[in-house]
């Protein structure tokens, strides 16, 4: 579904992500991860529109799609949540998601038909979808929760989940992750997370891709990766000798 073949960014003279390479097939699930500073959140923009590449291609069922504004990149079927949620807070929940279903489609989609849409993305996540809820007073997790009900309103064939676990308890995570793989297969849903947490991510991903210092360093299974020497050094520091 998703290709992406040497993608370089550059920032003047600093290279952020270098001749990075994956592919992501239709219904799986493909963690994104690495330490803070890795190039995770480059490559992602890079995917999602809001960076051009500097090099590079990415390819969305078989169509170029690299240096497309996010706008445009979203309506040919990529939804991406943000790290940190900002919602409408002068709107309540179900108006936040009903909007962006109606321009996450371009507005190809009526105000009866976005509300519905709307009350299935809530649904989906676990939150109120009468009307009267508003978004005063969410905590991390519910706010996490309208994040992801806002992308799947855009009704994407591709996730973009960016550090769904960022700022939630144990509790939290394992349940944001079973969130993630029962909409995966409720809505047949391709998902790319992006992650630099590990461990709960490790037992809901298919394949995993490890970044660090902007390269590919690891590309596979999740128990692979966890036995893998660099993996491990660059998660844990290396032993001194």
């Amino acid at each position: 579904m998703l290709s992406v073949a040497g993608l370089t960014k550059r920032f003047g003279g600093f290279t952020a992500v270098k001749d990075v390479s994956f592919s992501v097939e239709e219904g799986e699930i493909l963690g994104l991860i690495g330490p803070n500073g890795s190039g995770k959140s480059t490559t992602f923009n890079c995917v999602a529109g809001l960076l051009t590449p500097s090099a590079g291609s990415i390819r969305l069922e078989g169509r170029e799609i690299g240096g497309e504004r996010a706008d445009r990149v979203c309506h040919r079927g990529i939804g991406r949540t943000f790290q940190i949620p900002r919602p409408f807070r002068n709107l309540t929940l179900i108006e936040n998601v009903a909007l962006s279903a109606y321009f996450g489609q371009d507005g190809k989609v009526g105000r009866t038909e976005c509300w519905r849409q709307a009350e299935e993305a809530l649904h989906l996540v676990g939150l109120p979808f009468a009307l009267q809820f508003s978004t005063e007073g969410l905590g991390a997790a519910a706010l996490k929760k309208l994040e992801l009900a806002r992308a799947l309103a855009t009704q994407p064939r591709l996730l973009l989940a960016d550090e769904s676990l960022n700022g939630l308890d144990q509790a939290e995570m394992a349940n944001a992750a079973d969130m993630l793989r029962r909409i995966r297969t409720e809505k047949g849903l391709t998902i790319v997370w992006v992650e630099h947490i590990m461990g709960v991510l490790m037992r809901v991903a298919d394949r995993v891709v490890v970044l660090d210092h902007g390269e590919v360093i690891f590309s596979g299974r999740p128990a692979e990766a966890q036995a893998d020497r660099r993996v491990i050094e660059v998660y844990l520091g290396a032993e001194e000798a």
